[in-house]
């Protein structure tokens, strides 16, 4: 006669069911729907740096228009916009480039707007910003040579524009060739300096605009110090904006690289150790 004791029910009817297990991401996903992803918020500074970048651009871009619109509608010519009318390609460009430029760069340089549509940012740059950027210096140096300036002008602030031309369009070159070694601190530095060039103009508004008030019109002298005064506040704000925000990201790179170098180097010089 068999005397082995029934085995217990596996599952006992008074047994206390047991929780779920903990969800996984994966199940969480099924069960909650995609995840949505938090865009970043544009910080103040920010949108007072791209107000204060549309208002300096603001007063050329219109009187550039006005220009524009007066070459389009055959407005009779006067001393101060002959040679205008009698050749207006390269005016015409320089004007279109420099409204282009001056307000999509904006959105190029806002960090939070850049990180947020980088895709859009590479986009933009390569098809718009530069090309707009090369046609704002070359036109500059084109109506250098064709233009015949007022006298007011003199030498020495031609000798400026062309300075402020190359200077634009080598800086362009130096920004695309820093983005082909991947080198984006460099090519961001490059960037601003060709973009405080060509924002000149509006800053020189500012140079010009008070003397022109208080004192009347000015002599050659006294127009080349106001004009020379536009680019030189850009060239330096733009040296600070380097020094504050890009140069900063440079040194982990160059600390983690000489970390590495010198790894490698004790890496490769403890087998030797070790053989000896």
């Amino acid at each position: 006669m068999d005397t082995t004791p029934p085995l217990p029910d596996a599952t006992p009817a008074d047994a206390t069911p047991t929780a779920d297990p903990i969800p996984t991401p994966a199940a969480r996903t099924l069960r909650n729907g995609p995840r949505k992803s938090r865009r970043p918020r544009i910080p103040r500074r920010e949108w007072l740096l791209g107000a204060g970048l549309a208002l300096l651009a603001a007063i050329p871009s219109i009187a550039g228009a006005v220009k524009l619109e007066g070459l389009a509608t055959g407005v009779p010519a006067t001393p101060e916009t002959a040679r205008f009318v009698e050749m207006p390609t390269p005016v015409a460009i320089h004007i279109v480039a420099a409204i282009v430029y001056s307000y999509v760069g904006i959105g190029q340089f806002l960090p939070t707007v850049r990180r947020r549509n980088l895709g859009l940012h590479r986009a933009m740059g390569r098809y718009v910003l530069v090309p707009a950027g090369f046609a704002v210096a070359l036109t500059g140096l084109w109506m250098n040579v064709a233009y015949e300036f007022p006298a007011i002008d003199g030498v020495g602030l031609l000798i400026s524009r062309y300075v402020v031309g190359i200077g634009m369009a080598v800086a362009l070159v130096l920004a695309l060739g820093a983005i082909g070694r991947r080198d984006v601190p460099t090519h961001a530095a490059w960037m601003i300096r060709a973009y405080a060039l060509a924002l000149g103009a509006g800053t020189q508004v500012l140079t010009s605009a008070p003397p022109m008030i208080l004192f009347g019109p000015p002599d050659e002298l006294g127009r080349l110090l106001q004009m020379d005064a536009g680019w030189l506040i850009n060239i330096v704000v733009a040296e600070l904006v380097i020094a504050r925000w890009i140069r900063p990201r440079r040194r982990p790179s160059t600390t983690s690289g000489h970390r590495t170098k010198t790894s490698r180097r004790a890496g490769t010089a403890r087998p030797k150790a070790a053989q000896a």
